[in-house]
């Protein structure tokens, strides 16, 4: 599969933008474990161009986790255009489009799904930044607004016509917000329709190797978008690719080695963002390594509650000597967050 000239090999596995998730230390342990393509957090087109410190820091990408795509979300098209402009600066591989938040702070004012409900304002929105910019940009949608709206199929052909590199469907309306099991008949039906000729990536509820083999194989897309089921488990990518490549399951990482993995992202969290920074972004991710332990939730606490690293680090080693034994091989963290 290719997004323009980005070569991502046969049946690629993308981790999904999700705010608060998707930064430069959870991107690098999934590419650690096999992502072929990586987002960041999706950046507002406002922050950007009003130079917001948190929306700029977002931009902050490096070469070792290319392919790596940087995703903006906004209602207007000028400012959109503009933060395409200044997202290019950055250097990603693609500009990626947000036109698939259902939450109500976003859609209500008519940025990400809520775009789905003025379809001649996104295909113009998105025709204006491809002009742009000369990096490749792709967009994230949904199936539609709501059941009576899932008009994915027409969108998909005007965002195609006006010069999209990919597209990316979640198998939900923005009615469904994250409830109910995603729909891949119609992202089936997109792929399959012989008038598209763009890449046709597909997401949602994707939790198994299994899942993402049905995605390949009954539903014919091209890449399959991994998100809530990476939260606590980076290595699903190393699971999938083994199972499509094997046909074999991959064991559970052991409690030992779910506390390296903890704490290589840990030391990447602080590298990246110093230890204040680091540490208080990292408590989500720590005690979700670790999702199933018995008796776990007074060193659950002190891991979401310290604010030293050296007793931080000191807690997991404790997590592998008490929790060593531990079998997890039928433990597999639930997602505590979602994609946009």
């Amino acid at each position: 599969m290719k997004i323009a000239d980005i070569d991502l090999g046969d049946k690629p596995l993308f981790l999904a933008p999700m705010e608060d998730v998707t930064d430069p230390s959870f991107r690098y342990m999934c590419k650690e474990f096999g992502a072929d393509m990586v987002y960041t957090e999706f950046i507002s087109s406002d922050g950007l161009i009003r130079d917001g410190a948190k929306s700029v820091a977002k931009l902050n990408i490096s070469d070792s986790e290319r392919p790596v795509g940087i995703q903006i979300y906004g209602h207007l098209i000028e400012p959109m255009v503009e933060a395409a402009r200044i997202a290019e600066s950055a250097r990603p591989d693609v500009i990626d489009i947000n036109f698939g938040c259902p939450v109500k702070k976003i859609a209500g004012r008519g940025a990400g799904s809520g775009m789905m409900r003025d379809v001649p304002l996104m295909v113009e929105m998105t025709r204006r930044i491809v002009e742009a910019v000369d990096t490749p940009v792709t967009v994230k949608t949904r199936l539609g607004w709501d059941d009576e709206n899932k008009n994915i199929e027409e969108i998909a052909l005007r965002l195609q016509d006006v010069g999209i590199a990919a597209l990316t469907i979640h198998g939900r309306t923005r009615a469904q917000l994250y409830n109910g099991e995603a729909d891949w008949t119609l992202i089936g039906k997109v792929k399959s329709n012989p008038l598209i000729r763009i890449p046709i990536i597909g997401n949602g509820d994707i939790d198994s190797p299994q899942k993402a083999e049905v995605a390949f194989w009954d539903y014919g897309v091209d890449g399959v978008m991994i998100g809530r089921a990476t939260y606590g488990r980076p290595w699903i990518f190393r699971e999938i690719r083994h199972w499509l490549s094997t046909g074999e399951s991959l064991p559970q990482p052991s409690v030992t080695e779910r506390v390296e993995i903890a704490k290589r992202h840990f030391a990447k969290s602080l590298e990246v963002k110093g230890e204040k920074v680091g540490i208080l972004e990292m408590r989500r991710h720590l005690s979700c390594y670790f999702k199933g332990l018995p008796d776990f939730k007074q060193t659950r606490l002190k891991l979401v509650t310290s604010t030293d690293a050296a007793e931080i680090i000191a807690t997991l080693d404790y997590v592998a000597e008490r929790w060593g034994g531990f079998d997890m091989s039928s433990n597999i963290p639930q997602p505590l967050s979602h994609d946009v």
